[in-house]
């Protein structure tokens, strides 16, 4: 069985506090008992925490993320960012992801209850809003890697979907596109009714078909408009996994990418690039998402009263093959 903390300060006759100020290298523990406290130490073969490390300062050094299942196809730049700037900061990162529902969430708020981190990053809590909020409301600092920027009383990063989705419109009717078929992610997320109502404000639809963020979802919803004998001439899909299905979709019914109609996706990921053709999209700032966010969360930690208001981060249209500039 693992060592702990409080088996070095019961072996060597001392309290747990003592442990973890010898481990801070604290200079008001006599040194005669921290010699013997490092004796203990090596005798067990005991590995300190974070938590343990962090004892006697009050602070475990360590930030917490919460996250959706990690195979959500931007999470690795979000999470990069994170970890680039937490690092840097002297931070550890401890990540929760909600895999398991319930049970992901009771084993989180048990870490909350022990004190294993110092501060919160929260992706997209859609189905933990309530217990996040009461921890908020109880002292833990939170800040929201959250492109809604619908809860104003949390500290948050955001992006800008509803402009984004009316820079697609646009860059579509410019071309001469008039008929658009758009492909949504669920609309209980708000960056898909953001992403909706930006694109509609620029270029209205009553063809607009709702599913998920994946390429399935894509290439079924294609095939549903077009078996039902909609009339469309481009596509705005509000992702780009669904993008790529939709362009698989087109080319296996004799459409043609852009000649026949034009594709545009949502996210810049890698995949943009090597769909054939190349994908047209906006582009969110993913990396810059997480790095904002974790310096948002460090300059709570050092005092600092963080803005109730997002900070919002622009998208940005890229133009590829997929529906070229006019």
């Amino acid at each position: 069985m693992r060592a702990t903390i409080a088996d070095v300060a019961r072996q060597a006759g001392v309290s747990k506090t003592t442990v973890s100020r010898v481990l801070n290298t604290r200079a008001d523990v006599d040194a005669s008992t921290a010699a013997r406290v490092r004796e203990v130490i090596d005798a067990l073969g005991y590995v300190p925490s974070s938590g343990a490390v962090g004892l006697a300062r009050g602070s475990s050094r360590t930030i917490a993320m919460l996250t959706p299942p990690l195979t959500w196809p931007w999470m690795g730049e979000v999470l990069q960012g994170v970890a680039d700037t937490v690092e840097a900061a002297g931070y550890g990162l401890l990540l929760f992801s909600c895999n398991r529902g319930a049970d992901s969430v009771r084993h989180f708020t048990g870490q909350v209850s022990a004190r294993a981190f110092d501060g919160l990053l929260v992706i997209e809590p859609e189905n933990t809003l309530g217990t996040i909020a009461e921890m908020y409301r109880k002292g833990l600092p939170v800040v929201l890697i959250d492109d809604r920027g619908r809860h104003p009383a949390f500290p948050s990063v955001a992006t800008t979907n509803r402009e984004g989705g009316a820079s697609a419109a646009r860059h579509l009717l410019d071309s001469g596109r008039t008929k658009p078929l758009v492909l949504t992610g669920r609309r209980d997320f708000g960056c898909v009714r953001d992403r909706l109502a930006g694109f509609s404000g620029v270029l209205p639809t009553d063809l607009v078909v709702e599913g998920e963020f994946t390429e399935e979802s894509g290439r079924h919803g294609v095939e549903r408009a077009l078996a039902q004998g909609r009339d469309f001439d481009c596509v705005f899909a509000h992702n780009d996994l669904i993008a790529a299905g939709a362009l698989r979709a087109l080319r296996e019914t004799g459409r043609t990418v852009p000649d026949d109609i034009a594709v545009v996706g949502f996210d810049d990921l890698p995949i943009a690039r090597h769909t054939e053709p190349p994908l047209t999209t906006v582009r969110q700032p993913m990396r810059q998402m997480g790095e904002t966010a974790a310096r948002l969360l460090l300059t709570g930690l050092g005092g600092e009263t963080l803005p109730a208001v997002p900070v919002v981060l622009p998208t940005e249209l890229v133009v590829r093959r997929s529906a070229p500039c006019p």
